[in-house]
């Protein structure tokens, strides 16, 4: 196979997109390619894009706004993009749309992304150990929870905790245990930028919130849960990749530990997502031709529900139960937090496209 450089490279995807080798996206090579500050990544919609029921995408149509839209047949919905420089999009669900979501855009020759910074802000299930419904999660990793051997946790040795197994090893693994050893896959685990999530946790940390009086009441059910028990806030915590909707005490033990196991011990599983190690990897691959910049990744997560049954409930009741509120205080607070730190970075653009942001940078507003 011959190599090709990622000027080459770029060439050739352009004429490719021009030609109809790749007719979904229409680019025209004699406008200069749009400079994006920041691109927001969202997963889910209801319905319409704006206007009705809204899921991630819809605050940050309406409110920010992301008022021009752009046509993307290669992905789930159009994208939608700022006057001044960012862009969204929404993936669709699970691992496998943000994949090619994701691939499809870092692709598209209308736009320059090299210095843009990444905002996933999503939803998603929440250790009530850790935080309750309405606190986001910035991550400092995105462990991968589908790449695994699984047993019927029916037909399981009575000394497991669970059945779930690393690639590779013959037994689950406890944190400091080495799963390097026998066969894996490179996206397991991803570590994102630990200076950038602690810039963007002290960022977002004034943002008030709404108060949901419902969610409140549902949350005081985990009597013994300090986290589900405590009020709305912002924090670090790691989150976990499964297009599997997965539930329950046992479930969150391993979801604990697998997220160690795959980081090391000194991380905390707080949330649980269905597509960030598909949106991960596909970046991850565009940094390689020079198109997206790894270190300016950041990955929100905000609680809609629990992970686990409040004492006395059942694991089946509650993996299928409505959100409290709806999702509403999730949803609010993935937009609220996630945009403090996007206005920040349109804000101090003169300092951000070629310096990356730190909690104690001068330029922090």
């Amino acid at each position: 196979m011959v190599a090709i450089g990622k000027k080459a490279w770029l060439s050739f995807l352009v004429m490719s997109f021009n030609c109809g080798v790749l007719p979904a996206v229409k680019a025209d090579t004699e406008q200069a390619a749009i400079a994006i500050k920041a691109v927001v990544v969202t997963m889910f919609e209801h319905g319409e894009l704006a206007g009705d029921r809204p899921g991630e995408f819809q605050f940050w149509i309406e409110r920010f706004p992301l008022d021009r839209q752009l046509p993307f047949e290669m992905g789930q919905h159009p994208l939608r993009l700022s006057a001044s420089g960012v862009l969204g999009i929404c993936t669709g669900g699970g691992v496998t749309n943000a994949t090619a979501s994701i691939m499809a855009l870092g692709l598209d020759p209308r736009f320059d992304l090299s210095a843009a910074y990444w905002v996933v802000a999503g939803i998603a299930g929440g250790d009530p150990k850790d935080l309750t419904i309405g606190s986001g999660a910035w991550s400092r990793y995105v462990i991968d929870g589908d790449l695994a051997f699984e047993v019927d946790a029916r037909e399981i040795p009575e000394d497991w905790p669970y059945g779930m197994i690393p690639l590779g090893a013959h037994a689950p693994a406890a944190p400091g245990d080495d799963v390097t050893q026998g066969w894996t896959v490179d996206t397991s685990s991803f570590t994102l930028n630990a200076d950038l999530a602690d810039w963007a946790v002290a960022t977002s940390k004034g943002v008030v919130l709404p108060t949901y009086p419902a969610s409140r009441a549902f949350s005081k059910q985990f009597q013994g849960f300090a986290g589900a028990l405590s009020e709305p806030g912002v924090m670090l915590g790691e989150t976990l990749s499964a297009s599997t909707y997965w539930h329950g005490e046992r479930l969150s033990q391993w979801a604990n530990d697998w997220v160690q196991v795959y980081s090391n011990p000194k991380m905390n599983f707080m949330t649980s997502n269905m597509e960030d190690s598909g949106t991960l990897t596909a970046l991850h691959r565009l940094a390689r031709i020079g198109r997206v910049d790894p270190e300016r990744i950041m990955v929100l997560r905000t609680v809609s529900n629990y992970t686990q049954p409040p004492p006395g409930a059942s694991a089946v009741w509650s993996a299928t139960a409505e959100y409290p509120d709806s999702g509403l205080p999730a949803l609010e607070s993935a937009y609220r937090f996630g945009s403090a730190v996007v206005r920040a970075i349109v804000k101090n653009w003169s300092v951000y496209e070629t310096a990356l942001p730190k909690h104690n940078a001068s330029a922090e507003p």
